[in-house]
């Protein structure tokens, strides 16, 4: 008789699940690997991200800069990248055939722009390397054994054995598998929705939807990290990378005051108080017959100036020379630290990432293996790490899929 081969089970047919999976065929081509999804398509993130184009990763290729873009988790990473980072993301594709692009902010795309050409591709290696993928099925319950691997209790009335499980089920947000991995001993650090807009009905908002301003920084009062980066004001209030850095930074603080707070934009990015009101001196000085309406200050949308120098209460038809001085502190105020109070998000479902999870002094990111349960390994966003906008959270899916997939298949 043959000898019977190592049987590999990967949960959740995402990113990671696939990168895993993937990762142990190469490592070990004698394993019998399962992919078990209990959705009923694979890779949907993959399918939505980046407005259907997948920003696959970021072009910053030194590990100690790349961590610093993970609001957690980023200790970890940091050594896990020295294992795999953007570099040998974009080469793994490459040898496949699919070429990555980067856009000016440092974000990769495929080429094609369709992220159907990045699922097209997993479902191409996973089909040759064997791998067998399962739709429609979840996992219910982990029993581990006592000669070592595991019985897993699945949704459709089976029970398959592991010799080793990954957990790649994606956020943990609202799932039954939360219960199962606290019964082993894993501890879930609290879940909070990261990446998400800002509701406000705020009046200098209305009728602007649609306007998108390149370099503005953005904090929340009183006290929290600066975000620079592009902002977008929408129907329902902000959105844009810089709006979704910063809820990625404050996941967890917004969550407690229940999305009720404060937050202050500079629309002029860096350029601070003091230096607006030279500029509006020089103006005074030099363009005093010009309307104030028809000379911007900074890269502003015309639409957005228009709004704020109407906030300010000055009317379209004044000069530049006629600015009240108090209408001109209102303006520079606007200008650099206008207050919005904001009431509520907004998360596009199927893009959302998901701060908390399983707890990362728990496991060993040399095998992305569990330091309490030989044999269990994780990958992905089941952890208690996430990255800001910009293709982190995928490349952070890539790391963690090709190591633990890497140590499953020794």
């Amino acid at each position: 008789m043959g000898e019977l081969k190592q049987q590999l089970v990967v949960i959740g047919g995402g990113a990671a699940g696939f990168f895993t999976a993937i990762s142990a065929a190469e490592e070990n081509p004698d394993a019998q690997i399962s992919i078990y999804e209990s959705g009923t398509s694979c890779l949907r993130k993959v399918k939505v991200s980046g407005g259907g184009r997948c920003n696959v990763t970021h072009s910053c290729f030194d590990p100690a800069e790349l961590a610093t873009n993970y609001p957690r988790g980023s200790r970890e990473l940091r050594s896990a990248f020295h294992r795999w980072q953007p570099e040998d993301t974009i080469n793994w594709f490459e040898q496949r055939e699919v070429l990555l692009k980067t856009e000016p902010d440092g974000r990769m795309f495929p080429t094609t722009d369709d992220s159907q050409t990045i699922i097209d591709c997993f479902q191409a290696e996973a089909s040759a390397a064997g791998i067998s993928v399962h739709k429609e099925i979840g996992m219910e319950a982990i029993s581990p054994l006592p000669e070592g691997g595991f019985h897993l209790a699945m949704t459709n009335g089976r029970t398959i054995k592991a010799d080793k499980l990954c957990l790649s089920c994606g956020s943990l947000k609202s799932s039954p598998l939360a219960s199962q991995i606290e019964t082993l001993g894993h501890t879930i650090e609290p879940l909070a929705p990261s990446l998400f807009a800002f509701n406000s009905t705020d009046d200098r908002l209305e009728g602007l939807s649609g306007i998108s301003i390149d370099k503005v920084s953005v904090r929340a009062l009183p006290e929290s990290s600066v975000q620079q980066g592009p902002i977008l004001i929408t129907h329902r209030g902000l959105s844009g990378p810089a709006i979704l850095r910063l809820s990625a930074w404050e996941a967890r603080r917004f969550q407690k005051e229940a999305y009720q707070f404060m937050i202050s934009i500079n629309w002029l990015g860096d350029v601070s108080a003091p230096q607006v009101r030279d500029i509006v001196a020089e103006y005074r000085r030099y363009y005093g017959k010009s309307l104030v309406r028809n000379r911007v200050i900074g890269g502003i949308s015309r639409r957005l100036w228009e709004r704020l120098i109407e906030t300010a209460g000055i009317d379209p038809d004044t000069r530049w020379a006629q600015i009240p001085r108090n209408s001109e502190d209102v303006l520079v105020s606007e200008l650099t630290d206008a207050r919005f109070q904001i009431q509520g998000k907004t998360t596009n479902k199927e893009e959302f990432v998901t701060c908390g999870g399983i707890r990362l002094k728990e496991v060993d990111f040399r095998r992305m293996e569990s330091k309490i349960v030989p044999g269990l390994h994780f990958a992905g966003e089941c952890l208690d790490l996430d990255g800001i906008t910009g293709g982190f959270n995928f490349q952070a899916a890539w790391t963690t899929g090709r190591i633990a997939g890497q140590s499953m298949g020794q």
